[in-house]
């Protein structure tokens, strides 16, 4: 079974997240801070964290800076009363993979849960998605093309991932918008252009096919 660690120091919240996800067959753990959170991601077995930022003995930035400097690689969705962009952006480059604000609906949460605990796809090998010259590993965070290391930021993991998760795929810039933000974002934004052409720069154009008008696709260039 499927289980998701629920990090919120507000006992109703945190009750009522794990009783819906309960009841949609998730098994559901619940702690009030950040330290438990840590201890709980170490023992192992937890497949997705839901975190809130003001927990209070520390940052929730802080557990995801953590977690992510370990090589945790497990998603996480953040669920706070912050709603500015600014926290939204840094939640994100901190690693985080989904934001909502509060007040919030169970039934969007729980659509956003499931999109981040889809399966690999059968490129995979263990915790490392493979396509073609490029390998993602989705345990330390790190990508290679051939033999050579690529640094990617945590928005442009993201991209990557969700590109070599669909290989061969045509990913519209909305579902990109989606899959890799998480959260509402202006549709007349160039932000998924500006990234795609970050990425290209990284790993090599000749991975990534534009398709005039509608998005972008996945190729595998050792062919």
């Amino acid at each position: 079974m499927t289980h998701i660690l629920i990090a919120e120091d507000e006992e109703r919240i945190a009750a009522f997240v794990a009783k819906g996800l309960r009841a949609h067959g998730f098994e559901a753990t619940t702690v009030a801070t950040g330290e438990q959170a840590l201890e709980r991601v170490e023992r192992g077995g937890v497949d997705l964290l839901v975190l809130d930022l003001g927990l209070g003995d520390m940052d929730g930035f802080e557990v995801l800076r953590l977690l992510r400097a370990e090589g945790y690689a497990l998603p996480v969705v953040v669920l706070t009363a912050r709603s500015s962009v600014t926290d939204t952006v840094a939640g994100l480059e901190q690693g985080a993979d989904d934001y909502m604000a509060k007040p919030f609906r169970f039934e969007e949460l729980l659509a956003r849960v499931r999109l981040r605990l889809r399966s690999p796809t059968s490129g995979a090998r263990g915790n490392v998605l493979v396509h073609g010259r490029l390998q993602l590993d989705l345990r330390t965070r790190r990508m290679r093309v051939d033999e050579s290391e690529v640094d990617l930021s945590a928005r442009e993991f993201a991209l990557a991932e969700t590109f070599m998760r669909n290989p061969g795929d045509v990913l519209t810039r909305e579902r990109l918008l989606s899959e890799v933000w998480g959260y509402d974002f202006d549709p007349g934004s160039n932000v998924v252009d500006v990234y795609v052409r970050y990425l290209r720069r990284k790993i090599g154009a000749e991975h990534f096919d534009t398709i005039r008008g509608v998005g972008y696709r996945l190729v595998d260039a050792s062919v």
